[in-house]
């Protein structure tokens, strides 16, 4: 049988290379012809070995730029002419409008496109209606819609952006790549790595260790986090906040918070990283206090990690954590929720390795890689074939 052509798109090469890790070669492995597009940059070769398929760059930016974007669209039309896929599969708002609307006009026979997260939430006035018509363009281009959270789906639902709600599907139990259970899990290795990180920075066996990854930028709640471990700082000794993830341009921070993390000797930023899993292996407690997500992979990571989470009552968060179960839900944007929070966990620590331990249960049941990558490609074939 003659293999299918799959075409993902994505803005960066971040989302094909760690957001969807694995997933394009699991493909390639079973039946399909798959290609990859993005802005392109030094990431492209360890992609291409990961993902076993070949890379096209576009000039996508995550930036409005009116030009470049006409500009992206032609190329992703000369893209599509030339691979003549029969998917188009975009993830991420940009490469959504450019991607869908290109392959529609090339009528690609299937268009498909992931939600995993609205900028446009934390957003209003014309610039809310001008991201709402964008994303309903994107919507009506593409065949299905593919939210990675069940409450993401409810929001386009409820606020109009798709003039045909049946074609909005979630597979699986929600996430966009799942999580690889047998990857992220503690080891005896990982255990010796975590002790030789705390060694190099003097962080004494007894000291409790926050932890965050993702985006150091606003609208992930980092303002918030720091202000509340130097609030917990007055009242806990040995606390320490361990940050893992790159500065964000786009969203940044408030300068007062850039210098406590510069200054603070305690809260310790070592940028963004490949592997996470020996800082979570030493975590005692994982903060995401973000104001919006599609379905935070750093959450499910720490939770196949068996540490404990203290997460915003958003979408997708509040679908990983089952709350007072497998962590702690609080509301976005309360300095005074997150305090309330870390310093019950603190000072509980056998509730903590308790909710660990039901933490990694949980994301064992209902969010394994492997059987996620399989309902999509299930999906890909339903849909080509019927």
């Amino acid at each position: 049988m003659k293999k299918i052509k799959l075409l993902r798109i994505a803005t960066e090469t971040y989302s094909l290379h760690i957001l969807l890790r694995g997933q394009l070669d699991f493909m390639q492995q079973n039946g399909f012809e798959v290609f990859m597009a993005s802005s392109p940059d030094d990431k492209v070769p360890a992609l291409i070995e990961q993902q076993n398929a070949e890379f096209f760059p576009l000039p996508l930016s995550r930036k409005f730029t009116l030009f470049q974007d006409f500009w992206a669209l032609y190329q992703t039309i000369v893209l599509i002419l030339k691979i003549k896929p029969q998917i188009v599969h975009t993830h991420s708002p940009k490469a959504g409008i450019v991607g869908m609307l290109a392959a529609f006009l090339c009528r690609v026979p299937l268009k498909v496109h992931t939600v995993a997260g609205l900028p446009l939430m934390e957003t209003t006035g014309a610039k809310r209606k001008l991201l709402n018509a964008v994303e309903s363009l994107t919507y009506y281009c593409a065949d299905w819609v593919l939210p990675n959270s069940n409450h993401l789906k409810n929001f386009i639902i409820d606020n109009k952006l798709s003039g045909n709600s049946e074609r909005l599907r979630v597979l699986g139990n929600g996430s966009s790549n799942g999580i690889n259970v047998n990857y992220f899990s503690v080891s005896e290795h990982l255990r010796q790595e975590g002790q030789l990180f705390k060694e190099s920075f003097g962080i004494a066996t007894n000291s409790i260790i926050l932890s965050f990854v993702g985006r150091l930028a606003n609208y992930k709640g980092i303002n918030e986090l720091v202000e509340a471990f130097e609030v917990l700082q007055a009242s806990h000794n040995n606390l320490y906040l361990l940050l893992i993830g790159a500065h964000e341009e786009l969203n940044p921070l408030k300068d007062s918070t850039k210098s406590s993390i510069q200054n603070n000797k305690s809260i310790i930023a070592v940028g963004h990283q490949q592997d996470v899993r020996k800082y979570l292996t030493i975590s005692d407690i994982f903060v995401f206090p973000s104001y919006r997500e599609g379905f935070p992979q750093a959450l499910m990571q720490a939770c196949a990690m068996e540490v404990p989470s203290i997460a915003t009552h958003i979408n997708g968060c509040n679908e990983i954590i089952i709350d007072k179960v497998t962590g702690i839900l609080i509301e976005p944007k309360s300095i005074a929720k997150i305090v309330g929070a870390c310093d019950f966990l603190i000072k509980n620590k056998a509730l903590r390795h308790e909710m660990g331990q039901k933490a990694r249960q949980h994301v064992i049941r209902h969010f394994e890689q492997q059987s996620l990558w399989k309902t999509i490609m299930d999906f890909y074939k339903e849909k080509m074939y019927n």
